[in-house]
């Protein structure tokens, strides 16, 4: 059966990108609603720290629910109403008006945007199958682009004078428009079942547990993804507390080092695709941890803060394109469908993203925040070590 022919393959990867994007600027939208959040409900930083949680673990428990989701609905239903649990819990993040019902919802939300995580990934993963040719780079960078416009989105509705839940509500109504829009255009479940068939030859005939999450493929995909997301999650939550207490830029100016991270990221994960076109995918994740570990050592032990921000920038260029080679590769395991290793993949990598942080807090606290960020160098040389016997173990 001629599976291309059934689907415009330019659409189908436009239509995509738009979910990408859908995803990055749901959840993006939220954090500018956090001071607010804080402010009325009284909380402290340690408070709304713990409130927080409740988002990572509605995420994290949905992620493996949503690869069964998936093997029964399609990933295109489970993108439509994963989009609408996420839209209608938005607005309503700022209505609660007690730290439980907060809690409820952010769990709600949480479970909303992982689903539509999974589910993004498993059916881009299946459009690049079907393409033959590399995609999941640039469909990654349209999410960078989605986090981008989100935070600055709500920000400019709220500066504007708009109430801060209207503001969420406009985000919201963006995100039902884009999803019913793009969502006819999207994979069907016949085709997207013979794709997961064809790609993931013999999974029928395999036992039990060469499906399961502890297939070593699965598990060694899922701990190079735990590593490179937490590096992200360091940069995310200490890279402006590091540049304000030990390269002593002033408060107002410490997001730079994550600005320039995420920029940096964003661009090349939108030219990620060409480069893998032009490059072997293990020569992107050798390469690219390798530079994202010298980005570390840079930010660590340079005395000038233009060459702090370089070693953020370095971080961002070589982090960029090694997670979305680990989701193509993590569909197209042999005996693995991409309905069990995509989700695995996915949830043990957002743990890094949402545990990593805590853990290098207590790192810091027993060292200092520059050794955890040492550490964190290791790790990623740790990946491209391993990485190297990988690719001559599959010779």
């Amino acid at each position: 059966m001629d599976l291309s022919a059934k689907h415009n393959i330019a659409q189908l990867q436009t239509s995509t990108q738009v979910i990408f994007l859908i995803c990055g600027l749901g959840i993006s939208s939220w954090a500018p609603m956090v001071p607010y959040v804080k402010d009325q409900l009284k909380l402290d930083e340690a408070g709304m720290g713990f409130l927080l949680l409740f988002l990572g673990a509605g995420a994290l428990m949905m992620m493996p629910v949503t690869g069964w989701l998936i093997s029964r609905l399609g990933s295109r239903r489970v993108i439509l109403y994963a989009t609408f649990v996420t839209a209608g819990a938005l607005p309503l993040l700022l209505m609660m008006n007690t730290s439980f019902s907060l809690a409820l919802m952010l769990f709600v939300f949480g479970s909303g945007v992982g689903s539509v995580d999974v589910a993004m990934n498993a059916h881009g993963v299946q459009v690049q199958n079907l393409s033959g040719r590399p995609i999941m780079s640039s469909l990654h960078g349209l999410f960078s682009v989605g986090g981008l416009l989100g935070s600055l989105g709500i920000g400019f509705l709220i500066s504007s004078g708009l109430n801060p839940i209207w503001a969420a509500g406009c985000i919201s109504i963006i995100l039902l428009i884009l999803v019913l829009v793009k969502y006819n255009a999207l994979l069907d479940k016949v085709l997207e079942d013979a794709l997961v068939v064809r790609y993931s030859e013999g999974h029928h005939q395999s036992n039990a547990s060469g499906q399961s999450w502890f297939n070593k493929r699965v598990l060694f995909l899922g701990f190079l993804c735990f590593s490179v997301f937490l590096a992200e999650g360091a940069m995310l939550d200490w890279s402006a507390i590091l540049l304000r207490d030990f390269k002593h830029i002033e408060e107002s100016f410490s997001g730079i080092g994550y600005a320039s991270f995420s920029i940096a990221m964003a661009v090349m994960r939108l030219l990620g695709d060409r480069i893998v076109t032009r490059i072997l995918p293990s020569t992107v994740v050798i390469g690219g941890s390798l530079v994202a570990a010298t980005g570390f050592l840079v930010i660590i032990f340079s005395p000038w803060i233009p060459i702090t921000l370089l070693g953020f920038i370095l971080v961002g260029v070589g982090a960029a394109n090694t997670v979305p080679v680990f989701f193509s590769e993590g569909g197209r395991l042999k005996d693995v469908p991409s309905t069990i290793a995509i989700p695995a993949i996915t949830t043990m990598g957002y743990a890094g993203q949402l545990a990593g942080p805590a853990i290098l807090g207590f790192l810091a606290k027993s060292t200092s925040l520059p050794a955890a960020f040492g550490f964190t160098a290791g790790l990623l040389l740790l990946v491209a070590v391993t990485y190297v016997f990988h690719r001559k173990s599959r010779r």
